[in-house]
């Protein structure tokens, strides 16, 4: 795989900032806003907000049903709890008058959260909303602050050495218990100062001792290396080169980010709304027997997939350790984990974790050149941060966990239709589809792609293989003026099953757009119910062995 630059999401339509609207019928999933709200989110820096409804149609409901093996009941009546919608922030609202972080990503039930807030408004509360289904709602307040003062706080401090940009020195604002109102589950916090004054921190409370069927692995790691708080992200910078003088990667980008500062983009939740929300509201609506971790969570205990059947890796899930490669495997190894990949470019990025002053693994290390990591040369080289998990000294390929790898991205407004190649297979039940039938507009943005290797699995199963005119995009591999997007699914000896979308906006994709006819909403739903109910009846391989078609893809090699 060449070291191309990675791209965040173009829009659906041309559209000249994001700012979306989210709601969710009461009979269908789904996020519905303005066309393009799950498209390109960082490269353009739009907000996300709740100002405004739109009614749309409703995808095909999948197999899913309350009597399922797959569903909780603890999950259906917390759903079926008053919701609430003022969680939601108008796009009116000043991003900048109110922001905050927490000193952890992640919190488990007892645990204590601090946060510190900057305000330009005399006073302020904090609301914690669990994000769900709530009949349509969307999500339920669950706690309160009482009324705090408001401060600016200093400026934050700029490690040039490694253009880190940290807000530690900031005075701390207040705590939050984490008490039993806490639901395990992912929590926008609300700063709320008043109508022009509000922005969220994002939270995942998880539970240590859950044994649910599935778990939800949000992307801390992915929304921290693109945020560009303070001028300096992993892809962007500003001033001089440090080190080098090269363009690719841009030689002042950060090598060390913080967690001690606020997200820049959509009043503080990143890019959660859109790459992570849809398939947590679909989740929440089904009821499923699920749970939730962040990525920092399975790198600091890397046996909790030893209680789950499943986990499911969300959109644009680039950046991982060692730790949590390694817990993937073994868990995949020792009890049949079923793992899918609700994107691209999953697993390409190489970091570790590094204390800060406020707390641990609260900084983030990709230097994106081998030579530069300080570690080059000393200790463990699968420490090393290179651009890529395939540079040397950790020369590990992604392939071998993902069955595919990432090729390249389709330029902003590009969108081609996802091409059925395996219509026998499981994931495409009930959908009608043929082989070379089509989902139009289903893959934009970045895209996997197999390549045959060594390291390609032998019972690889490619259920779409997708043409992409080679003017689309910048793209590795062309045949007669194509690229391709694979969705690819294979099992392990064990029987663990992996499926790769192999397409950037899977989970986008799952918001309703408003023309029926060139919308993939509802064929991408009813996949995606079909992969929630298989992966939650235990290792796929026995249930629904892959049929092997590499070799009979057309044109061959591509």
């Amino acid at each position: 795989m060449s070291a191309r630059r990675l791209r965040r999401r173009p829009p659906r339509l041309a559209q000249g900032i994001l700012v979306s609207v989210i709601v969710f019928l009461v009979v269908g999933v789904l996020l519905v806003g303005v066309p393009g709200a799950h498209r390109y989110f960082h490269s353009q820096g739009g907000s996300i907000s709740g100002s405004s409804t739109t009614s749309l149609t409703t995808s095909t409901v999948g197999d899913l049903s309350v009597n399922s093996p797959v569903t909780s009941p603890a999950i259906i009546a917390e759903n079926a709890k008053p919701g609430t919608t003022a969680w939601r922030i108008p796009a009116s609202v000043s991003p900048t008058q109110i922001q905050g972080f927490a000193t952890t990503t992640s919190a488990a039930p007892g645990s204590v959260v601090n946060l510190y807030v900057t305000s330009h408004v005399a006073s302020y509360r904090v609301e914690a909303y669990r994000m769900g289904w709530y009949q349509g709602n969307g999500a339920r307040l669950v706690w309160e602050s009482p009324q705090e003062t408001g401060i600016v706080q200093p400026p934050c401090s700029l490690d040039t050495s490694v253009n880190m940009v940290s807000c530690a020195n900031w005075g701390l604002s207040l705590s939050v218990p984490i008490g039993p109102a806490f639901v395990p589950g992912d929590y926008l916090l609300k700063l709320d100062g008043g109508p022009q004054a509000q922005s969220y921190i994002l939270l995942t409370v998880w539970d240590p001792l859950s044994h649910a069927t599935y778990v939800i692995m949000n992307r801390s790691l992915v929304e921290q290396g693109w945020n560009t708080f303070g001028g300096y992200s992993f892809y962007r910078g500003l001033g001089p080169c440090i080190i080098d003088s090269s363009s690719y990667p841009v030689c002042n980008r950060a090598r060390v980010v913080s967690f001690d500062r606020p997200y820049d983009t959509s009043y503080g939740s990143s890019d959660f709304l859109t790459n992570e929300y849809p398939l947590v509201a679909l989740a929440e609506r089904e009821g499923l027997d699920v749970t939730y971790i962040t990525d920092i969570t399975l790198s600091e205990h890397p046996t909790l997939l030893a209680q789950h059947r499943a986990l499911l890796s969300l959109d644009h899930d680039e950046s991982w350790t060692y730790a949590e490669r390694l817990a993937v495997q073994n868990a995949q190894m020792a009890h049949g984990l079923n793992v899918v990949y609700f994107g691209a470019a999953a697993m390409v990025r190489h970091v570790r974790l590094e204390p800060s002053i406020l707390g641990p693994d609260q900084q983030e290390v990709d230097y994106r050149n081998s030579y530069e990591d300080p570690l080059w040369g000393r200790g463990n080289p699968m420490q090393v941060t290179g651009n890529t998990w395939e540079s040397p000294p950790s020369s590990w390929s992604p392939v071998v966990q993902i069955g595919s790898q990432y090729s390249g991205y389709l330029s902003p407004g590009n969108y081609v239709p996802m091409t059925v190649s395996d219509p026998t297979s499981w994931v495409f039940a009930g959908t009608g589809l043929t082989s070379g039938a089509t989902i139009p507009n289903a893959i934009a943005s970045d895209v996997n792609h197999v390549i045959a290797s060594s390291a390609t699995p032998a019972n690889l199963d490619v259920l779409a293989h997708s043409p992409i005119p080679a003017s689309a995009g910048t793209l590795d591999g062309i045949w007669g003026g194509y690229s391709y997007s694979d969705m690819v699914y294979f099992t392990l000896p064990s029987k663990a099953g992996v499926i790769d979308t192999g397409n950037n906006v899977w989970i986008g994709d799952l918001i309703p757009c408003a023309t029926s006819s060139a919308c993939p909403s509802a064929l991408v739903t009813r996949i995606t119910e079909n992969i929630l109910a298989g992966v939650g009846h235990g290792p796929l391989g026995a249930i629904h062995p892959p049929h092997p078609n590499l070799t009979s893809i057309v044109p061959y090699g591509s």
